[in-house]
């Protein structure tokens, strides 16, 4: 594996409390082997989300930072991206566009009542 290519965790079914702490420690080792200091989470099999998922990426994402790097999340339901909103956590998604501004040459649309600038 290349050091720029980020390994991937795949995150299936209902994850216990038990089941976090070598989770923690798979992502801490993939970031020692690789090098590319981000994990890709799979999140697309973890199933309905609630606060245990909450949880689980917190730590996950915790347990990364300690370790000098960080996750991203792959395939996340969209209810998991507005749970984790609403409690104030921001994760990097995989294939989420930038927010930029958009490309020279386009133009706004403009309301005829409009007063010019």
């Amino acid at each position: 594996m290349d050091a720029k290519t980020p390994a991937v965790l795949v995150l299936a079914g209902p994850v216990t409390r038990e089941e976090v702490r070598g989770l923690c420690d798979d992502v801490r080792g993939l970031l020692e082997t690789t090098g590319a200091g981000v994990v890709v989470c799979d999140v697309g099999g973890l199933g309905p989300p609630g606060l245990g998922t909450v949880d689980l990426l917190a730590r996950l994402q915790l347990a990364a930072r300690r370790a000098g790097g960080r996750i991203r999340l792959r395939d996340p339901d969209p209810a998991l991206h507005a749970l984790l909103a609403l409690v104030g956590l921001a994760f990097e998604m995989e294939g989420q566009p930038e927010q930029r501004e958009p490309p020279l040459g386009v133009e706004e649309a403009v309301e005829a009542e409009d007063p010019a600038v």
